[in-house]
């Protein structure tokens, strides 16, 4: 059986897609692309599909993963064209690499996010987040199906900072770009409990929702306090693999 590994994006209108929605357009995917998905056993199957940490409704990605099995072996790349083919623009299928190390969903500790927030000026900003990274603790109510939850949003917070660009502001329009380095922890914290927590502490509220967009999302690597590629370990397997094959076969007796 072979697994592959698959990155994918949410974005434009498409951000507004459920984790179902998604689910039901990536079956349909498999089927008119004719992959030979591998299925559960039991009363009803259903395809082998691993699916990590999904992003919330409403915010964009560009760093979904996802993981299928597969009964018959297909070059990885040619795969992720022939889905990319047939999933919606803004559902993109942007890279697979065959599954050759273990524990995907183990490298997914944290998230890079940024929040767009139209009619909030930039200093304005830097005065919240200066805020919001020296509290000791910020506290965040959220609705769940068990209730009202009240806990701490500051703790996953590994970085929060302005950010801008001229690409960021196609006009004269106030806009502050706010980038977010966040762990992976239960409950998890979530990019709007962070805007909660700028509310709380800054009386930041900007004037329309903000747009958030996760840039990446991996391991975090504490001696740098970046957050690595998830798939660089099966791409680095995948060369040392093709670099010692040349060499068995120089080496094997005639």
């Amino acid at each position: 059986m072979q697994r592959i590994r698959l990155r994918y994006t949410k974005r434009g209108r498409l951000r507004f897609t459920s984790h179902r929605d998604f689910q039901r357009a990536f079956e349909r995917a498999l089927r008119r692309a004719e992959v030979p998905m591998a299925y559960s056993a039991g009363f009803t199957p259903h395809p082998k599909v691993s699916y990590a940490n999904a992003a919330p409704t409403g915010t964009g990605s560009e760093a979904e993963y996802l993981e299928i099995a597969l009964t018959q072996a297909r070059d990885p790349e040619q795969l992720r064209v022939l889905l990319d083919e047939s999933m919606p623009t803004g559902l993109d299928i942007i890279e697979a690499v065959e599954a050759r190390t273990s524990g995907l969903a183990d490298r997914l500790t944290a998230s890079v996010w940024e929040l767009r927030l139209d009619g909030v000026d930039r200093a304005e900003a830097e005065r919240a987040v200066a805020l919001f990274t020296t509290a000791e603790a910020v506290e965040v109510q959220r609705t769940t199906k068990n209730g009202v939850r009240t806990f701490d949003a500051r703790s996953a917070v590994v970085q929060l900072e302005t950010h801008s660009s001229q690409a960021d502001r196609p006009n004269n329009h106030p806009c502050a770009i706010l980038r977010l380095v966040v762990r992976h922890v239960t409950p998890a914290v979530r990019p709007d409990d962070v805007l909660s927590g700028l509310r709380a502490v800054a009386d930041l509220a900007p004037p329309v929702p903000a747009a958030v967009t996760r840039l990446a999302q991996g391991l975090f690597d504490e001696e740098t306090g970046t957050v690595t590629d998830p798939l660089a370990p099966d791409r680095e397997a995948a060369t040392a693999l093709s670099k010692a094959a040349p060499a068995a076969a120089a080496t094997a007796p005639a």
